[in-house]
């Protein structure tokens, strides 16, 4: 690549690594830099943004730490060419760090849930996958009937089943996106599934998991919205009295 295709904007004195880590991003966005393009040398990066070598450097080194950029010894540094996993560190990070509203929360997991269904009908699971899903829903069936009530082992089969669904996506970003999501809310789903059982409405649970089975099977999309709006009922209400970092 012709790095002279760059734009090179005259860095400011403040926040100097977070301005080059900017640039680069933002290079990357309109694709002057690609997958698999070299960077510019640091002292080409120092010159052209007015930047010392310690930030070029610092800058670096936190991308190539999300995955954004990787290094070859003796060549440079490089623009990732595939999707890494730890990419999607910082977004982790920063809904831990901004639970400041637990509505703010409830509608983004809503908002990858309707999508991550849309998604999945898009691409017609077959039979095959349906299966899958059929055996989890069965598992959770399971768990729900035994004589003996198990919290961990009804949530647990509850995530199995979730974490299916995305799976079926093919689709990596989201995949790792719903993973850590799912960490955050893993004590708030037990939360949860204890008071389903003390409640008595155990069925009414096992009902909504059904129910989304039953619209991925059948190919409903019109479904897809109320289906999830839903499967929030118990959640919202064991939760919305929480704090935020309660979630």
């Amino acid at each position: 690549m012709d790095n002279g295709e760059l734009e090179y904007p005259v860095i400011k004195n403040t926040s100097v690594v977070d301005s080059i880590k900017d640039w680069i991003i933002d290079q990357m966005i309109k694709g002057r830099l690609r997958p698999g393009d070299k960077l510019p040398t640091e002292a080409e990066l120092c010159g052209r943004l007015g930047a010392g070598r310690n930030s070029v450097r610092e800058a670096i080194k936190q991308l190539e730490a999300y995955g954004v950029l990787y290094i070859k010894r003796a060549e440079g540094t490089f623009v990732a060419e595939q999707f890494e996993p730890k990419m999607m560190s910082p977004v982790l990070y920063s809904i831990i760090l901004q639970y400041n509203s637990w509505q703010d929360f409830v509608d983004l997991r809503k908002a990858i849930d309707i999508g991550t269904l849309y998604v999945l009908m898009g691409k017609h699971p077959e039979e095959e996958d349906l299966n899958r899903l059929r055996e989890l829903l069965r598992n959770l069936e399971n768990a729900v009937s035994a004589d003996d009530l198990d919290v961990k082992r009804i949530t647990e089969a509850d995530c199995a089943f979730h974490n299916e669904i995305i799976r079926l996506t093919e689709n990596p970003q989201l995949m790792t996106l719903s993973e850590y999501i799912n960490r955050i809310t893993i004590p708030s789903r037990e939360k949860t599934t204890a008071s389903v059982i003390q409640n008595g409405e155990i069925e009414q649970y096992v009902h909504l998991h059904r129910e989304l089975y039953e619209i991925i099977r059948d190919g409903r999309k019109d479904a897809i919205e109320q289906a999830v709006l839903n499967h929030y009922i118990f959640w919202e209400k064991e939760n919305g009295q929480q704090k935020a970092g309660e979630i």
